[in-house]
């Protein structure tokens, strides 16, 4: 894991690229993200960062949490985020300082995690995508069922896991290989192509991918050569006729 922002979800709008065509991106407000703490392998046993976002009123920070923000002399924020950071890039970084979006380029892919939005409880159709049945003919009131979950008298029990109705959404989701589409230094904005998951105005996380991109084109693997046609034998040179012998004379 390499050095990410945290920041919130602001909405969706669209830009228009150079040619014409119209990107949706969602907008992330990822401005005055604040070094909190700076962990090393030598007292830690393992190299982050930690950065906090936003604002908190000192009457809702508890003692533990305030004696932190002090002793890194920063305003307290309401989240608290860490990122595993070699150790070599340790040294850029200063407890209280401050990372900008530059670290961040357009057409750089990265990953946005945030909590989904909460759809309460909701049926096996809307939550599994399950396919529901014909709603005439004599099929009465069962169109949206679940259909049958248990079995026979063995086992004569519902599996674990069985997919059913049951509560959708409000869980920690990432959104993997966004495209970074505009970087604004001066608000300190970060524009996404696609969406995010999460409400407007709920916190999110941004991270240099981890999922490999593949390469649009042709096959990287070379097309096999046609094989050379083999050697003709050369052909053997034809025999030179022997000159007829001389007729002899008679005596």
């Amino acid at each position: 894991m390499t050095l990410g922002l945290v920041g919130r979800k602001v909405g969706m709008t669209r830009v228009f690229t150079d040619d014409g065509d119209s990107l949706p991106v969602t907008v992330l407000d990822v401005s005055d993200n604040r070094v909190t703490q700076i962990k090393s392998g030598a007292t830690d046993g393992y190299s982050a960062v930690q950065v906090t976002f936003g604002k908190r009123r000192a009457s809702r920070v508890n003692k533990a949490a305030a004696g932190h923000f002090a002793r890194a002399a920063v305003e307290a924020g309401h989240i608290l985020r860490e990122f595993r950071v070699p150790e070599s890039e340790l040294g850029n970084l200063k407890i209280g300082g401050k990372i900008g979006v530059d670290i961040f380029k357009v057409g750089q892919k990265v990953d946005v995690s945030g909590m989904s939005q909460g759809k309460g409880f909701a049926g096996v159709i809307k939550r599994h995508h399950f396919s529901s049945n014909r709603a005439s003919h004599g099929n009465s009131i069962s169109h949206n069922k679940p259909g049958s979950t248990g079995m026979a008298q063995d086992p004569g029990r519902v599996f674990p896991g069985k997919r059913m109705a049951g509560h959708l959404g409000a869980a920690q989701r990432t959104s993997q290989g966004l495209e970074v589409v505009r970087v604004d230094l001066e608000r300190q904005l970060l524009l996404v192509k696609g969406s995010v998951p999460g409400s407007r105005g709920r916190d999110i996380v941004v991270r240099p991918t981890t999922k490999a991109t593949r390469v649009k084109g042709p096959s990287p693997k070379a097309a096999p050569s046609k094989a050379a046609p083999a050697a003709q034998p050369a052909k053997a040179a034809p025999a030179a006729k022997a000159a007829p012998a001389p007729a002899a004379k008679g005596a």
